[in-house]
């Protein structure tokens, strides 16, 4: 949970590129693409060894658990370093991986900023890292380390893992 009361309704997404399901690319995603439920957004470089190992895998339990109580999810390469390994031309390559059929987008910096639109925008602090916006569109969690099993016990959904 975020503690700031100034910091509750989630920003607009500004990810400026891309792809969907199929690895195509797509206009820009708002987060009323991910329909009117929760939504979780996943953010992550390529080159991060903790956005593989614990990341994606956490990423992947709460699409399988979370998918058919009307979850919209969303995944971010939040690119801040590693610029050379952190493109554009690997998002596909990660949802193939995966095997996630989930839009993917790439958030670099913009010409004259330090940092991408949602890292400024939603105040993270590097990857991996999971964003949980609520139905009435309010940021309630906002942080590294998301425990799968305290929130399927939160929203009472029993996990089949």
């Amino acid at each position: 949970m975020t503690d700031d009361p100034d910091y509750r309704s989630a920003p607009e997404l500004r990810v400026p590129f891309w792809i969907d399901a199929q690895g195509r690319h797509r206009p820009p995603l708002r987060l009323a693409d991910l329909g009117p439920g929760f939504k979780l957004v996943f953010c992550y470089q390529h080159w991060c060894p903790g956005c593989h190992s614990q990341g994606f895998p956490t990423l992947i339990r709460l699409v399988r658990a979370l998918s058919p109580y009307g979850f919209g999810f969303a995944v971010v390469q939040t690119v801040f370093e590693g610029f050379e390994e952190n493109t554009p031309d690997r998002l596909r390559e990660t949802q193939v991986r995966y095997g996630l059929r989930l839009p993917f987008g790439h958030d670099a910096p913009e010409p004259g900023s330090q940092f991408p639109t949602i890292i400024r925008d939603y105040r993270t602090g590097g990857t991996p890292w999971f964003l949980l916006i609520d139905p009435a569109g309010e940021l309630i969690f906002s942080n590294f380390h998301l425990d799968p099993d305290v929130l399927l016990t939160a929203l009472g959904v029993r996990d089949e893992e």
